[in-house]
């Protein structure tokens, strides 16, 4: 059997009437940015010392399943439509935080296996921050084509985890002071990563729900010439 011209026109507007898939789900930025913003802000109050608090092993609750399962729920919905810096990202810092997470609980005995609070334990640990730091790098470059919130957030968090990682490495050559200042800057660094998540948590859910947007410096014009060339 044949199709007739009206046959074909029929067939193409059922097709348009269905959207595609990426245009019927929800946004699934925002959720990873709050869940970002929030556990970073946490663990940079307690960087700084507010209160008192030092010991992070409360914030696991955070690390491990707000951050770690929000954000890799979230990447899995951004591949879905094709954002692979999304995805990498996303992915990225959720494995970073729960992999964080697992070395603050005692029942892992990640602690027992260097003897204790030794400086091996301090230099070893300083290298897990120190490696994620230098995964971020490229990150920063991969941002420089979206918006000026974006490149700010991961040059803050670059500067977080490279004075983090300093400060445990000052700790395994026994310099407790210089540790504590490091440690108290990279907390600084952090908190302001953390206001800039939020800040994009606010840009995405105006961006859905209310009449006007918060601006994030949009840059992508500069590099419309190399994204047409890869698409």
């Amino acid at each position: 059997m044949s199709c007739t011209k009206k046959d074909e026109e029929v067939a193409e507007m059922r097709i348009e009437a269905y959207p595609r898939m990426e245009q019927r789900i929800g946004n699934p930025t925002p959720l990873a940015m709050g869940g970002f913003a929030t556990t970073l802000l946490t663990l940079s109050l307690a960087m700084m010392g507010f209160r008192g608090v030092s010991v992070q092993t409360i914030f696991v609750g955070d690390l491990c399943f707000v951050a770690c399962i929000g954000l890799l729920i979230s990447a899995q919905w951004e591949m879905v439509k094709g954002n692979t810096f999304g995805y990498t990202v996303l992915s990225a810092f959720g494995l970073f935080y729960g992999g964080y997470g697992a070395t603050l609980i005692p029942g892992f005995g990640i602690i027992e296996a260097y003897g204790g609070l030794t400086p091996e334990y301090y230099n070893a640990l300083g290298f897990f921050v120190l490696i994620w730091a230098v995964l971020n790098i490229f990150f920063i470059i991969a941002s420089l084509a979206f918006n000026f919130v974006y490149i700010l957030i991961f040059i803050t968090l670059e500067l977080c985890l490279s004075l983090d990682a300093a400060s445990y490495f000052a700790l395994a050559d026994g310099k407790q002071g210089t540790s504590v200042a490091l440690l108290k800057a990279a907390g600084v660094f952090g908190f302001i990563s953390s206001l800039l998540g939020y800040y994009c948590v606010a840009h995405y859910l105006c961006q859905d729900v209310l009449p006007f947007n918060v601006l994030m410096g949009d840059t992508s014009s500069f590099f419309r010439r190399q994204r047409a060339k890869r698409m």
